[in-house]
């Protein structure tokens, strides 16, 4: 079993590290929340980060943001990390950063490896989310039996950055697909169409997709999702507007032509403006349904 050190104790990380924890891995959490950090059964608690880093095999971070997330690996874990401690990093972050810091620790001796996540927080309670894996095959040998106790799937994506890259674009078209299957029911129930009907038909038809299918933002109809609980976030749209900058971003370094990306990205900009932040981005739909 490894020794693991498990900083940022979220909505997200929670549910992962107790999942470790139940794989029988010595875990060590620290979280800025102290409260979020006692609440797993099973781990350790650190007074700081730098108890979290020192002496672990591995270290894996959950963190809001990339100015975050090198902050931490800069003043916190590459100076008091173990030799061969290996970094994952589980934050959805810029690729660029992600670059720079795979970059930095490998010249301080370290592995590390950027591993963002698609499944959200029943995922992360479940063990079944995905990973998107970038870094050297070498680290991902390595990390792979340990996000395998967290995920269903896990995908080495390419050298660093890739996994970031990849969920970036992954979350844009969701995203765009959330936003469609929102206005299709939206439409559908002005034209006082059966929403049962529409869901029925398109599931099964050329219109299905995951956010129809599994998450469908409308109530009442297909498996229970957020939307039959108020929209309470599994994936909240202020995180979902936070992942689409970064998609915009990286498609202006590149040149790329992503008009419905930008779209999406302006539809949840609206949202976190009116002050849904905090609400579940299928909640989208209650602006194109016209309720609150």
């Amino acid at each position: 079993m490894a020794t693991i050190g498990f900083i940022g104790i979220g909505n997200m990380g929670t549910g992962m590290a107790r999942n470790l924890v139940g794989a029988g891995h010595e875990v060590t959490v620290f979280d800025l929340d102290a409260e979020k950090a006692s609440g797993i059964e099973g781990a350790m608690v650190a007074a700081s980060g730098e108890a979290a880093a020192a002496g672990r095999d591995i270290i894996i971070t959950m963190l809001p943001a990339g100015p975050i997330v090198a902050k931490v690996y800069r003043d916190t874990i590459i100076p008091n990390a173990a030799p061969d401690t290996l970094f994952i990093d589980c934050s959805t972050i810029d690729v660029e950063t992600a670059r720079i810091l795979a970059e930095e620790a490998h010249g301080a001796g370290f592995r590390m490896l950027d591993a963002p996540v698609s499944g959200g927080v029943a995922g992360a309670d479940a063990g079944t989310l995905a990973f998107m894996v970038g870094g050297s095959a070498e680290g991902f040998a390595q990390a792979e039996p340990i996000l395998g106790v967290m995920g269903a799937k896990v995908v080495h994506c390419g050298e660093a950055g890739a996994g970031q890259g990849i969920k970036i674009c992954n979350n844009m078209m969701l995203a765009i697909q959330m936003i469609s299957v929102a206005e299709g029911f939206a439409l559908a129930e002005k034209l006082g169409l059966s929403p049962r009907s529409l869901f029925d038909v398109s599931s099964a038809a050329s219109g299905q997709c995951w956010s129809l299918t599994t998450y469908c933002p409308m109530p009442g109809v297909g498996p229970q999702t957020s939307a039959d609980k108020d929209y309470q976030p599994g994936f909240a749209a202020g995180l979902m507007h936070k992942d689409l900058g970064l998609a915009m971003e990286a498609a202006s370094g590149v040149g790329a032509d992503v008009a419905f990306g930008r779209a999406a990205y302006d539809v949840y900009e609206r949202m976190v403006e009116a002050g849904d932040a905090g609400v579940d981005f299928s909640g989208v739909i209650r602006g194109k349904r016209g309720v609150s």
